[in-house]
Formats: C-alpha cells, structure tokens, sequence
C-alpha cells in the first residue's frame, strides 16, 4: 500500500530564519494523517536562512540523522565535536543519555536538509556524533546505504535503530527495485524530481509511505534526487 504525503498537506513553520514543513506530526494540532512509521517519528524539511541557526538545545534517546541538500551546516555539542557539513553530507547524532548541540547556516546561500528522528532500540548508552560524505555520483542509478543500525552494511555511518536510511539518484527513463518484506515499512521523499512508485506519481518534495509491499518499482520521470528511510 502506498500513502501520499503531499508537499501541499504537510504541517509547515514559519519563522523569521527558519522555513519548515513536516512530513509527520510534529504536535497534537498536527495532521492526523501523518503519524510515525514505526521507528521513524520526525522527518522535517527544513530552510534555514544565512545566519541562522538552531541554538544550543538537548536531546536524548534519539538517533537524529541530517541530510543536507543545499548549503554548508555548521554544528557543535558538548562532546566538544565541531563540523561543517556541506550539500551531500549527511551527519548522524545517537542522543543517549544526553546531548546538547547548536546547529546553524555556515554558508552564504539558504541551507536546506532533512532532519530525520528515530527512536532507538535501547534507552541511554553513551552520545555520539558523526558525519560522511557520500559522493553523489556513487549513487547515480541505485540506493547506496547513508546510516544504518545493522551491520554489513559497509561504509554507512552507525546508527542504534532499527532502520537503514538511503539515497538515490536517477536519470529520467532509469529504474529501481527495493526489496521490501510485507513486514517492513518505508518512507520516500523526492528531493528533486519526478517519480513513480509502482505505478503511481510522486512530485517534487512529496512523500510516500510504503507498507505491505513486497517490493517498491521506482521510475524517474525526470532526473531526481531521492532519500529514504527503511524503517523496520
């Protein structure tokens, strides 16, 4: 079964530095349409303007993976980790028993990412932060695994959930299969681009829940850009 979650349906913030749309509830007024995935309970688009940024905060038990689409991010906790992550990037931060980080626009153009939050297997364990990059022409025609919970799965950055989150780029006419069991659950973003997912449209920004399916046919209609979590 396939779920739309349209760019136009989403819960959306506003603010005078930050410009963001909710692909799940984020509060009790939110879309009830919109609920968690199973381990996946947070999957914001956001804009951040130039200098502005998320100030010094706390989380804990919480995986919290960063997709930057645009821009430089500028990060820094009280592990005393400090990065800038550029367009491609992608950062993971395992919350633990608690973290506090400050995230913010190094750049000089907007900064647009994707926050993804999943709950993880076990409460507390020791915080951590990290971040790659994954070249995009490394995923021209296929999903390559960007962070995963489980291991074989070579070169991703670690994450303590039940979950794998990925990244594709397809040229218009190109295809992809992803082997899901009827179990399991998943949720698709377009980053850019036009699709089909087993025969039916996804837009530019939209989202697709993907549950009792065996596996999902993806086909770019244009050259497109895609991330999405598997999410158990």
């Amino acid at each position: 079964m396939l779920t739309h979650r349209r760019w136009k349906s989403l819960d959306r913030a506003d603010l005078d530095w930050l410009r963001a749309k909710h692909h799940f509830a984020v509060s009790a007024g939110g879309n009830p349409a919109h609920a968690a995935l199973g381990p996946l309970i947070v999957w914001n688009d956001d804009e951040i303007a130039v200098g502005g940024g998320f100030p010094m905060h706390g989380h804990r038990d919480m995986e919290i993976i960063t997709y930057v689409r645009q821009g430089l991010l500028g990060h820094r906790d009280t592990l005393g980790s400090e990065g800038a992550i550029h367009a491609g990037d992608v950062q993971v931060m395992s919350a633990g028993t608690g973290i506090r980080h400050a995230e913010f626009n190094r750049g000089e153009v907007p900064l647009k990412l994707y926050q993804i939050w999943l709950l993880p297997r076990e409460a507390g364990g020791k915080p951590a932060w990290d971040t790659k990059p994954f070249p995009k022409d490394d995923r021209s025609g296929r999903f390559v695994v960007l962070a995963s919970g489980f291991a074989g799965d070579e070169g991703a950055l670690a994450i303590r959930a039940d979950a794998r989150v990925l990244g594709a780029l397809l040229k218009a006419g190109e295809r992809v299969r992803y082997e899901l069991s009827p179990a399991r659950r998943a949720y698709l973003v377009v980053a850019s681009g036009r699709i089909a997912v087993n025969g039916e449209f996804v837009g530019p920004l939209d989202g697709v829940a993907i549950t009792q399916v065996g596996t999902a046919q993806i086909s770019a209609l244009e050259d497109s850009e895609l991330v999405m979590v598997d999410a158990g």
